[in-house]
């Protein structure tokens, strides 16, 4: 019998475009926190590294630039850092359960991913961190210019007791979730279940340490995981390369828990006091509020009477909260909680930390500098300073006088992700009777 030939496969990676840029007449906000420059120039090589970023003055000389430079004139628009959204679920639409993909063609479900990929990149997100449901395929798709899209980090499932937040199976067991939950029940099966994630290539690990809105069993006081098993959960991923552990995290019983057991960011937060804001600080745990969650109107003829009932009674209670954490001084990052509320308009999220008190300014670097230090990528990403990846978005407006501009992405007129520019509004139009 002859042998059969095994089966190659051959990966075509797309390489996207580069080529050296130079934007000038800017005003730049570069992500520190530091004062805006006015009339900046920033420069990038052919490799997306950015070389310079500052005052024109001291800028180097436009002929010093390598042939082939592509020149952007921001026309005093501000550029900033690419943002970050830290809390997104991407392979869902907006409003829809995740028990109704699993009645949705697997390909329909994948392009309708694809596209909203594209809509969050437009939106100014150059990096976004997915907390349940996205197959590390997609980070995979975006790496390799299958799909043009933020950077990818991935918890691929979410990991909840029996009858937890993220339980959506039915009595006889059936799931509904199309794969988005991992049940643990024990401190092994905890462990057990950072390890099946791992093993499907997620990047974090995200347990529910509290029930939530959206789930009709549990109320967002209800504690979710014991803080064991939390605590076996932060330590399985510690021994997996140290990943980090995002907690669902509503009510304050279970954010405490999830802080003395270890993880790496309180998601949500609405009920955090004055115990858990000290201890977040002693630990140096990130909060993301998610606030675009509790400013979405609430309508009751659209929402299930338990949706509704539970965010009639928490909104005012977050928004006290969270803002007592802005006046805390919180290390507050940047999520939206995308599918709960809409997708692609991110950066809106912005304006509703603004409305609880926070700086024009500290709010960006929440979006930018605190959010890649939660993803662990400051070293690289979230500032604008020479030898970092250029990461840029140039806007209409002045964010500082007006948060609310970069939340229309119609005002996101330039995008550029890894030196490579995704997004122009800036061309010329073409002349009449010609094809850009």
């Amino acid at each position: 019998m002859t042998p059969r030939t095994p089966m190659t496969t051959h990966v075509t990676t797309r390489e996207a475009p580069r080529t050296a840029l130079r934007v000038h007449h800017a005003r730049l906000v570069d992500g520190s926190g530091t004062a805006p420059v006015d009339d900046a120039v920033v420069t990038v090589d052919a490799r997306g590294t950015i070389t310079y970023a500052g005052p024109a003055a001291t800028a180097p000389a436009a002929e010093e630039d390598a042939a082939g430079t592509r020149v952007v004139d921001a026309g005093g628009r501000t550029v900033l850092p690419g943002f970050f959204d830290c809390h997104v679920h991407l392979a869902y639409a907006q409003g829809s359960p995740p028990s109704r993909r699993a009645e949705l063609d697997p390909v329909l479900v994948t392009l309708d991913t694809a596209a909203r990929l594209r809509q969050t990149l437009d939106a100014g997100i150059t990096t976004a961190r997915d907390l349940g449901g996205l197959s590390a395929g997609f980070r995979t798709a975006v790496e390799s210019g299958r799909v043009v899209g933020p950077r990818l980090h991935t918890a691929v499932r979410i990991i909840s007791h029996t009858g937890g937040h993220a339980d959506v199976r039915l009595p006889d067991g059936t799931d509904l979730s199309a794969g988005m939950s991992e049940i643990a029940d024990s401190t092994d099966t905890a462990r057990l279940a950072v390890r099946r994630v791992l093993r499907d290539g997620a990047d974090l690990v995200k347990v529910c340490a509290t029930g939530g809105m959206g789930s009709p069993y549990d109320d967002p006081d209800d504690e979710g995981l014991l803080e064991e098993e939390i605590r076996a959960v932060v330590d399985e991923a510690r021994r997996h390369g140290g990943k980090p552990v995002a907690a669902h995290a509503q009510g304050n019983a279970g954010i405490l828990n999830a802080l003395r057991a270890g993880v790496t960011s309180i998601e949500h937060g609405y009920g955090l006091d004055e115990r858990a804001l000290d201890l977040a600080g002693e630990r140096g745990t990130f909060v993301v509020p998610t606030l675009s969650t509790v400013y979405a109107g609430i309508n009751k003829d659209t929402m299930p009477d338990y949706h509704y009932q539970k965010k009639t009674r928490w909104s005012g209670v977050t928004k006290e909260n969270i803002g007592r954490a802005i006046e805390y001084g919180a290390r507050i990052a940047l999520g939206t909680d995308a599918a709960v509320g809409p997708h692609g308009v991110n950066l809106m999220e912005l304006g509703y930390l603004v409305d609880l008190g926070m700086d024009p300014m500290a709010a960006i670097v929440a979006g930018t500098r605190t959010s890649a230090e939660l993803l662990g990528v400051a070293d690289r990403l979230g500032t604008l300073t020479a030898g970092r990846t250029a990461d840029l978005v140039i806007c209409d407006g002045d964010p500082l006088a007006d948060i609310g501009v970069l939340g229309d992405p119609a005002n996101i007129v330039c995008v550029v992700q890894d030196g490579v520019v995704r997004k122009d509004l800036l061309l010329p139009a073409a002349p009449a009777g010609r094809q850009p």
